[in-house]
C-alpha cells in the first residue's frame, strides 16, 4: 500500500472537502471571523482580569450593566455631584467676583495693596500645615527674606538663553552638582559621571526619570511595552507618569513594615519591565524603602531603579552625619539609576525648585528633546518647560550656599527632635497608634478605637491642615521648621479632638470623615476616579 506523502494529502482533502460540503459557504466564511472576535475579546478581558484582579474587574462590569437601566445612570450623576460639591466646601461662591477680563485701565503700583488684600484671605499657615513651608520663622526675614531677594534679583532671567543669562546656567548647575554630591557621587561605585537638571518640582523630576528610563531600555533591551512596578505607597507621580508616557504601571502592595516588599516586586518582572522604584522616605508613612535589596534586584536583571528622594534628599545625608541609624538610599547603592529630589522642601529653597539626577550621560540623554525640522531653528530643550524661571533656581543656588552643610545639620537636628517629640506625644493618647517606625520626619497615626477621619475634621476646625491616608485608614504630619515653636499646641489640640470624637462619635458638621470613609470602602475603583476628576474640573 502506497503511503507516500502526496497521496496522504490527496486524500486528506477529499476527506477534507466532502466534510464541509455539509455547511453553507457564509458559514465556512464567518467562522473563522467569529472564532477570532471570541479569541481577541476573551484575551482583552484576560488581561483586564490580570491587571484589575477579577474582584475589580468584576464590579466595574456590574456598574456598567447597572448605568444602562434607565434612570439609575442619572441618580448616580447626581448623587457624585453632590459629594463633589461637598468636597468644594463653598468652593463655587468663592469664585464669585474673580475677574474674567482685563481692566479697562491698568491699576499700575496699586495692584501691591490688592495682592496684599487677597494674600489677608490666605488661611493662617504659620506651623499649622503638614509639610507645605518649610521654612521657619517669619516671611519677612532671615531665610525667607533672603531667597526673596534672589529670585527678585533673577526674576527677568530664563536659562534656555545660555548666552544671555550664563549667571542662572551656573547656579543650576552647581545646584544639580552640590545636590549630587550628597547623594554619593563622590563615591567610586557611583561611577563618577552623576549627572542632571533642576525642575519645578517632585513631580516633573519623577516625570523625566521615567521618560528617560523608557527610552534608555528601549534602546538598550528593545521594549516597546513597557511597564514598571512600585509599591503602593510610591507617589502619584509614578501615576501621572505611565498616562502621559504609555507606561503599564504596577502597584503592589507593601510589606508589614509598610515598606516596599522586594519579594512581591520580584514575582512581577518580566521581559517588558524597564523599571523598579524605592522611596526615602515614602510619602504616606516616612518609612525608608529597602533600597539595597532593590538595587540587587535590579542589577540581577538588568533593569532600572529610581530612588524617590523628594522629601529625604536634604535630610538623610545630615541625619546620618548626626548619628541617626540611616539604612543605603542613594547613587552609592549599586543598581540605582536615578534619583529625584526636591530643594523646595527640606532644602529650604523657593517653591518650584527639584533636581532630577541620573548614575551617567547614556541615561540622561534620552531626557532631552532635539528637533532639527522646525522652521523656527535648530532646538533642543534638557526638560518638559522650554522656558524656566532663572528667579527660582537663583533662589535655590541663594538657599544652598547661604545655609552651607552646618546649616543643613542644623535644620536636620530641629526637625529630627520635633519629630521625635510629636512621636512620645502621640503614643501618650492610648486611642491613636503610630504607623511603622518612622525613619525621618514624617509621623503618620490611626486609631482601632475611634474614626481617624473624623478626628482629622475636629483638627481642621481648630486651624490644622493635616494629610488624610489610606491604606490603612490614617494621618500624617510632615514636620517641618515652622511646627518647632508649636508642639506642644499640636500634641493638646490632637489630644482634645481625640477626646472630643471618643465622647460625640459621628460627623461633624461641615467635615469631610463621611466623604473619606465612604471612599475608602467603595468598591468600584473607577467611581472614585470619577469623583476626583469631576472635583477638580469643577475647581480650576
Amino acid at each position: 500500500m502506497d503511503y507516500s506523502p502526496k497521496l496522504f494529502l490527496i486524500r486528506f482533502r477529499a476527506s477534507a472537502n466532502s466534510f464541509l460540503l455539509e455547511y453553507e459557504p457564509l458559514a465556512l466564511l464567518l467562522a473563522p471571523l467569529l472564532a477570532f472576535l471570541v479569541a481577541r475579546t476573551l484575551q482583552s478581558f484576560l488581561g483586564v482580569v490580570h491587571e484589575r484582579g477579577l474582584k475589580a474587574t468584576f464590579i466595574a462590569f456590574l456598574m456598567s450593566l447597572l448605568k444602562l437601566v434607565p434612570g439609575v445612570k442619572n441618580y448616580i450623576d447626581a448623587e457624585k455631584q453632590k459629594v463633589v460639591d461637598k468636597l468644594q466646601s463653598g468652593g463655587k461662591s468663592k469664585r464669585d467676583g474673580w475677574r474674567t477680563e482685563l481692566p479697562r485701565a491698568g491699576l499700575g503700583v496699586e495692584v501691591i495693596e490688592k495682592m496684599k488684600d487677597e494674600k489677608r484671605n490666605d488661611v493662617d499657615w504659620q506651623g499649622k500645615c503638614s509639610g507645605t513651608v518649610y521654612i521657619g520663622g517669619s516671611e519677612s526675614e532671615g531665610h525667607f527674606s533672603l531667597i526673596n531677594e534672589a529670585c527678585s534679583m533673577f526674576a527677568h532671567t530664563n536659562p534656555l538663553h545660555l548666552d544671555v543669562f550664563p549667571s542662572v546656567v551656573r547656579f543650576e548647575a552647581e545646584v544639580v552638582a552640590m545636590t549630587a554630591a550628597l547623594l554619593g557621587s563622590k563615591e567610586k561605585v557611583s561611577g563618577g559621571q552623576i549627572c542632571g537638571n533642576m525642575t519645578s518640582g517632585g513631580t516633573e523630576s519623577i516625570l523625566l526619570a521615567m521618560k528617560s528610563s523608557r527610552d534608555y531600555m528601549k534602546t538598550k533591551k528593545g521594549i516597546t511595552k513597557p511597564e514598571m512596578i512600585i509599591p503602593e505607597s510610591a507617589h502619584s507621580a509614578y501615576d501621572k507618569a505611565a498616562q502621559y508616557f504609555n507606561i503599564k504601571l504596577w502597584r503592589v502592595p507593601i510589606n508589614k513594615e509598610f515598606q516596599a516588599d522586594v519579594k512581591a516586586i520580584k514575582r512581577h518582572i518580566n521581559r517588558n519591565t524597564i523599571l523598579i522604584v524605592g522611596s526615602a522616605p515614602g510619602f504616606p508613612h516616612g518609612i525608608i524603602d529597602p533600597v539595597q535589596e532593590l538595587g540587587e534586584l535590579a542589577t540581577s536583571f538588568g533593569i532600572c531603579l529610581h530612588v524617590d528622594l523628594c522629601l529625604g534628599g536634604f535630610v538623610l545625608p545630615f541625619a546620618r552625619k548626626l548619628g541617626y541609624p540611616i539604612p543605603p538610599f542613594d547613587f552609592s547603592v549599586r543598581g540605582v539609576t536615578s534619583i529625584s529630589v526636591d530643594v523646595h522642601k527640606y532644602g529650604l529653597a523657593p517653591k518650584g525648585t527639584s533636581v532630577v539626577l541620573y548614575r551617567n550621560h547614556d541615561i540622561r540623554k534620552h531626557q532631552f528633546v532635539a528637533v532639527t525640522e522646525w522652521s523656527g531653528g535648530l532646538y533642543v530643550s534638557p526638560t518638559i518647560a522650554g522656558s524656566r524661571p532663572g528667579g527660582l533656581i537663583a533662589g535655590a543656588w541663594a538657599a544652598l550656599l547661604s545655609l552651607g552643610e552646618e546649616g543643613y545639620l542644623e535644620s536636620t537636628k530641629r526637625i529630627m527632635e520635633v519629630s521625635k517629640r510629636i512621636q512620645k506625644g502621640i503614643k501618650e493618647i492610648p486611642e491613636l497608634f503610630i504607623i511603622g517606625r518612622p525613619d525621618m520626619t514624617i509621623v503618620a497615626f490611626g486609631s482601632d478605637v475611634v474614626d481617624i477621619f473624623e478626628i482629622n475634621d475636629v483638627m481642621s476646625s481648630k486651624g490644622w491642615h493635616l494629610n488624610a491616608l489610606q491604606r490603612p485608614n490614617s494621618i500624617h504630619i510632615c514636620v517641618t521648621l515652622q511646627h518647632e515653636p508649636i508642639v506642644e499646641d499640636f500634641l493638646r489640640d490632637l489630644t482634645e479632638s481625640v477626646k472630643t470624637v471618643k465622647e460625640n462619635p459621628g460627623p461633624i458638621s461641615g467635615g469631610l470623615a463621611p466623604i473619606y470613609g465612604a471612599a475608602g470602602r467603595m468598591p468600584d475603583r473607577g467611581m472614585v476616579q470619577e469623583l476626583l476628576v469631576n472635583y477638580m474640573d469643577s475647581t480650576c
